[in-house]
């Protein structure tokens, strides 16, 4: 056999695909003003999880469960018990998976056979089970075992003592890193640009070389020497740096992945970046730049390093990578196991609930088993975004009324659209960041002469608003506005200090009169153009929806958004599936489609008759004062004016419960049975520009259910659920069920991983303490503090009242009702999907459509739910 001679060919090939995959494993973070939940760890599914938190740990000193005290704490609360121990131990065996007859897929006997006479007798398996449990119990009295990462040369260097007092070496190279890159990313802050004529890695060295701050052994001409010889192609960079470091090849993309996740804020961005040039068919390569910006940090430290600082065997242990993540994966086995069993203690009251049977609801329909029954019209169907949030306000609307029915959907009812509002040069996604929009929809005012009208007003005022946010910020300005103006705004500043219950102003608003603004609709050009293509896409929303027959005399289309002041996150509070956004002009243009007769003649030929007495009302819950706003209330029929006042009545009775449910958790609780009072300190509360907790949108988010209303509606979900109607017999083909898993259930884990990471590692993962933020780049991201790394994921008082933590960190919970084989199918279709559950990023629950019975996938195959 001929040896394979290693080529420079292949030799760059190699490099390559090392900085690919390392690239690949930086998740994205999206802007401020589009500020959408992300599983940071989105690179490394294709590994079970824990084997992930082990490199993670390894190569970033992180962990991805909570320490140990935290789970002794669950276990002295008696929120984690021995049963829940037993379960997870249990559940880890593979024998787990199978053990349901009924369940094993298409069970060969031989098989069958071969693992009964291989299996321990049933007392020796159990006593085995107790010892282990024994240990775990035992286990809850230590600590978490230690995280030894590989460290870098930055790391080292600080055994020299540290470039500056009270500053590392680390920390100072992030720094310089960090403030390059918001100067060279910001588009939007700055008065004075940087050239973006040359490349972030080009710009970088450009700057480096003139920058006399830093003390360097050998000199700063030595620095610029170096600095001038490197090429500008960044995989060349890294390839003279690894092979300058002595780096091994099998541990290269450990040593790249390190580096990357050293500097994981500015990382996040250039892969969102690189995310959203590759959803338009291009490309961005601004990471790998960054990554040669960082390695080349990493080789001028070393050749400047003190004699002896840099350990002779420290290159080689990067080619030992695998063997030490595999070490501490081992060692957190028990750390894995306490995770399981908190989330087996949240399971288990969950699927008891699940598998009772249910009667049919005062709108008829199909009981929970499947068995018709009469169907009698509901007086209003409510659609709602499966948001958690949403969960609390369905609950407190059904009490209101059991003639309301409500649906749950995800909040971007199903459109492919951006925005783009009259007269303004703004597009925004209204969409899941997942996703690309197809069409733009702007606003129609009734008349092209009127458009044009409030379009020159709104741009004109646009304009003086931008040229007097200019003024303000520039430099010769600085001293004079503050002298000419401060009074003015002294009184501004108290004003905003003071109580309000107003809604604050929107900047789409700008230069409009306020019945002009009223009047202007967003809406689908396509629903007037081309009415057929509009009722083609109608349709494929409503059977998604479930909403196929039997329609209300009002539809409901509630989209939802939050309300808070001096909030750089504040889109984080808003619709994850609008792109950050509210889910105002989602609700407001499909109701438009739906309510346009010729759109509704074209759906009546496609099989989809909605009665002429139905009309579809967009609207707006708020969830931060769970008050709900109707739109375009001048369009609905005169003949529905009582059942519109009802519905509104309804919804005032459900926003009051649903404040009394959340009034504890917001500090609130003694005026939570005065509605009026607790009603005014909401809306307070709402505009509040020093008030940091706001609401405390997804925290502690649990569960996904995919299934009919019947299923849940007996039970409190306390707002921890994400709830998706849908009816496997209306779904024949499937596309219903692989449309929810491959896009909402991955949404809802991109949420729950968020809540996750930020809780379990907040400096590398969150945001930190709001107070000390300052925005980077108009909409980049926030400092904490005046620099270090960009800051991403959730503040800490998004999680944190200041007592307690509000999120538990569990992963999510997806039940779905089908059957078996579709699930089993949508799976082995799609890679992601089959990631999520196989690697054990979420649990995977059926709920059986004809017997209720809940079962569990595990290792491969479904069991009995709780079954050990």
């Amino acid at each position: 056999m001929n040896a394979v001679v290693d080529t420079p060919v292949l030799h760059a090939q190699r490099l390559a695909e090392h900085i690919n995959r390392a690239t690949a494993r930086i998740a994205p973070t999206w802007p401020l003003d589009e500020f959408i939940a992300v599983n940071p760890y989105w690179g490394w599914v294709a590994k079970p999880m824990p084997e992930a938190a082990a490199a993670l740990g390894t190569l970033g000193g992180t962990r991805l469960t909570m320490p140990r005290d935290w789970f002794r704490a669950q276990w002295a609360a008696g929120r984690l018990q021995p049963q829940h121990l037993q379960a997870a131990v249990a559940a880890e065996s593979p024998r787990a998976a199978w053990i349901d007859d009924a369940q094993a897929p298409a069970a060969p006997i031989a098989k069958a056979a071969e693992l009964a006479n291989a299996a321990e007798p049933e007392q020796a398996e159990q006593a085995k089970q107790a010892a282990q449990v024994a240990e775990l119990v035992a286990d809850l009295q230590g600590a978490s075992p230690p995280l030894s990462r590989l460290p870098l040369i930055t790391d080292l260097r600080d055994r020299a003592g540290s470039p500056r007092p009270g500053l590392s070496w680390a920390d100072l190279v992030t720094h310089q890193v960090s403030q390059h890159c918001a100067a060279y990313f910001d588009r939007h802050q700055a008065a004075w640009a940087m050239d973006h004529t040359q490349s972030l890695f080009d710009s970088w060295r450009q700057h480096l070389a003139a920058d006399h701050g830093l003390a360097w052994r050998h000199g700063h001409a030595a620095l610029r020497q170096q600095l001038a010889g490197l090429p500008s192609d960044p995989q060349a960079v890294v390839a003279a740096a690894l092979d300058g470091l002595g780096i091994p090849e099998e541990g290269r993309q450990a040593y790249l992945s390190a580096t990357l996740m050293a500097i994981g804020g500015w990382a996040a961005w250039c892969a969102y970046e690189r995310w959203q040039a590759r959803l338009g068919g291009a490309d961005d390569d601004q990471i790998e730049h960054l990554l040669a910006i960082r390695v080349t940090w990493e080789w001028l430290l070393f050749a400047d390093a003190p004699k002896g600082i840099v350990p002779a065997g420290w290159a080689a242990q990067w080619g030992q990578a695998d063997r030490a993540i595999a070490q501490l994966q081992q060692a957190q086995r028990t750390d894995w196991l306490l995770q399981s069993a908190a989330e087996i203690a949240y399971q288990q009251p969950l699927v008891q609930g699940l598998s009772q049977p249910q009667a049919t609801g005062a709108s008829g329909g199909s009981d929970a088993f499947g068995a018709s029954a009469p169907l009698r019209r509901p007086a209003v169907q409510a659609l709602f975004c499966i948001d958690v949030r949403s969960e609390v306000f369905r609950r407190a609307l059904e009490f209101a009324s059991p003639a309301v029915q409500t649906r749950g959907f995800a909040g971007f009812f199903g459109l492919f659209i951006a925005y783009s509002p009259l007269g303004s040069a703004l597009e925004r996604p209204q969409l899941p960041g997942l996703l690309a929009p197809a069409q733009c929809v702007t606003e129609d005012a009734g008349s092209a002469g009127l458009g044009q009208v409030l379009a020159t007003q709104r741009r004109h005022a646009l304009q003086w608003r931008q040229r007097w946010a200019e003024f303000r910020a520039a430099p010769a300005s600085a001293f004079s506005f503050v002298e000419s103006m401060g009074l003015l705004y002294g009184g501004k500043l108290l004003a905003d200090s003071l109580p309000s219950t107003g809604a604050p102003a929107r900047w789409e608003d700008t230069g409009l009169p306020a019945q002009a603004a009223a009047e202007l609709r967003p809406c689908l050009p396509q629903a007037r153009n081309d009415p057929a293509a509009a009722a083609a896409m109608a349709k494929g929303i409503l059977g998604a929806m479930g909403l196929v027959d039997n329609f209300a005399p009002l539809v409901l289309l509630a989209g939802h958004g939050s309300q808070s002041a001096n909030n750089p996150h504040a889109a984080g509070l808003d619709c994850g599936a609008c792109g950050g956004q509210t889910g105002e002009v989602n609700a407001r243009v499909l109701a438009d489609m739906l309510n346009t007769a010729a759109v509704r003649e074209h759906l009546r030929a496609l099989g989809v008759d909605i009665p002429a007495d139905t009309h579809f009302l967009p609207a707006l819950h708020n969830t931060t004062t769970d008050q709900v706003l109707l739109y375009d209330t001048h369009a609905v029929p005169t003949t529905l004016a009582t059942e519109l006042a009802q519905l509104s009545a309804w919804l005032d009775v459900a926003g009051g419960r649903a404040r009394a449910e959340r009034a504890d958790s917001l500090g609130l609780g003694t005026i939570a049975t005065n509605a009026a009072a607790l009603k005014q300190a909401v809306l307070e509360r709402a505009n509040d520009w020093a008030q940091v907790r706001p609401e405390w949108g997804l925290a502690d988010c649990a569960a996904f259910i995919v299934a009919p209303r019947s299923r849940t509606k007996h039970l409190n979900l306390a707002g921890r659920s994400f709830l998706h109607d849908y009816d496997h017999r209306l779904d024949p083909d499937l596309g219903v069920l692989t449309l929810i898993m491959t896009a909402p259930m991955v949404v809802t884990h991109w949420i729950n991983l968020q809540y996750h990471a930020s809780t379990v590692d907040n400096r590398r993962y969150g945001s930190g303490n709001k107070v000390l933020h300052n925005v980077v780049g108009g909409h980049l991201g926030v400092f904490e503090g005046n620099g270090g790394d960009l800051r991403i994921g959730l503040p800490l008082q998004s999680l944190h009242d200041g007592h307690t933590l509000r999120h538990t960190p569990l992963r999510l919970s997806v039940f779905i009702e089908a059957p078996q084989a579709a699930i089993d199918r949508v799976m082995s279709q799609h890679d992601v999907v089959r990631h999520l559950v196989g690697n054990g990023w979420l649990h995977l629950f059926r709920i059986d459509p004809d017997s209720a019975a809940v079962q569990q996938y595990r290792h491969g195959g479904w069991a009995t739910a709780g079954a050990g």
